[in-house]
């Protein structure tokens, strides 16, 4: 299985540095990927559809929260080889990664680490197998880079509580069986709530309009006085660090997932390049061409650097969400800009989803811009650096 790792993206031989079962997992999602998603994506991604068997092929596979603990039916790897994971998913799409990254970091995490135990044992596994859909309602539509002015307000009534307010860009957000609404209690305190999606008053309506992550379900989320028991709080879910905490956990796999979308658009490239002649010889003894791919290349070793550094530091419990931050901002720029030469080095082909450049360079223009912007980053670690807050 060795052949499946030597591609001309690992040149500073990182390969070398995961253990067997790292390159395991990798390959075999690797596999996956180039069998069941690459031969169908452009048609998924050209119909805006995020095809509903996948749920349950990737839980089947043990992506779904991967790095979360076996006891509750996830598979307990590293933080190393799930980024790997999601490096491999966003080879194929974002979408998918995405899809991914929602499931496990931003609906398994709070329920994990917010959860009671009885919240815990119904949902963690079903939405490990992919048997449940999960969403994150955080952002809303006046509330994005700055979601403390949220607007959505949850208000006790009785045992219960009732929930009024609109969630906006929510992934996954039709097709959830489970929402993790964040709102503002009587008192302004953000709390977390788990919605069900039969719930009355409760809607969600898919965004049909994007010229972006169209192999996505992207929703609106609509709550008009959605009643729910006290036991759909998240008892550990209160204040504006738990819904940050949760996308600081996506946020790093975006980090490692970014990578994989660069890498299949330099290889395709580079592939193209050593077949396409024009004037007599292959295109890729021009100079210029040469330059482009070296640069992509030179883009994606720091992107891979970066991200397993980030996955060690991760994995010896010393992360800080300003790493995260940094990883996020330099590798979903950079996969861009890479998205962007590729698409070059392809010509008119590369207009066409024949090809993937294209396809993933509009993907990665809404990468750039959820789970906090380049720009916000770049205010996040500057605060960081000067001890100044920029933010207003």
């Amino acid at each position: 299985m060795r052949e499946l790792t030597l591609r001309p993206t690992d040149y500073y031989q990182l390969d070398e540095l995961l253990d067997d079962d790292a390159r395991l997992v990798r390959d075999t999602v690797r596999r996956f990927v180039d069998r069941e998603i690459v031969p169908h994506i452009g048609a998924w991604w050209l119909r805006g559809e995020f095809p509903r068997h996948l749920p349950a092929a990737l839980g089947a596979l043990g992506v779904l929260g991967a790095n979360l603990p076996a006891e509750y039916g996830a598979a307990g790897v590293s933080n190393v080889t799930y980024g790997l994971i999601l490096q491999e998913l966003e080879r194929g799409d974002s979408g998918l990664r995405s899809f991914a990254s929602v499931q496990g970091a931003l609906v398994m995490y709070p329920i994990y680490a917010f959860g009671s135990e009885d919240q815990k044992r119904h949902w963690l596994p079903r939405l490990a197998r992919g048997d449940a859909v999960g969403c994150f309602g955080l952002t809303e539509p006046g509330a994005g880079s700055d979601p403390g002015a949220m607007q959505t307000r949850a208000r006790r009534r009785g045992r219960g509580w009732e929930i009024t307010g609109t969630k906006m860009w929510i992934t996954n957000g039709s097709i959830a069986d489970v929402a993790v609404v964040w709102a503002k209690d009587d008192d302004g305190e953000i709390r977390g709530f788990l919605v069900e999606r039969d719930t009355p008053g409760f809607a969600a309506h898919e965004i049909k309009t994007k010229a972006s992550m169209r192999a996505s379900d992207t929703s609106e989320l609509v709550l008009e006085a959605v009643r729910v028991d006290d036991d759909a709080r998240l008892p550990g879910g209160h204040g504006l660090r738990a819904p940050l905490s949760c996308l600081t956990q996506a946020r790093y796999g975006i980090a490692w997932g970014a990578v994989g979308a660069a890498a299949a658009c330099f290889e395709e490239a580079l592939a193209y390049a050593g077949a396409r002649r024009a004037f007599g010889r292959p295109i890729a003894a021009r100079q210029l061409i040469q330059a482009r791919l070296v640069d992509m290349l030179t883009g994606i070793t720091a992107g891979q650097l970066l991200a397993h550094r980030l996955g060690q530091l991760k994995d010896a419990g010393r992360m800080r969400y300003t790493h995260v931050s940094l990883a996020k901002r330099h590798n979903v720029r950079m996969a861009l800009e890479v998205a962007r030469a590729a698409r070059t080095i392809l010509g008119a082909y590369g207009v066409t989803l024949e090809y993937h450049a294209m396809r993933h360079a509009a993907n990665l223009e809404s990468v750039d811009t959820y789970e906090g912007t380049y720009d916000i980053h770049t205010l996040i670690l500057g605060r960081d650096l000067t001890g100044l807050d920029a933010f207003q």
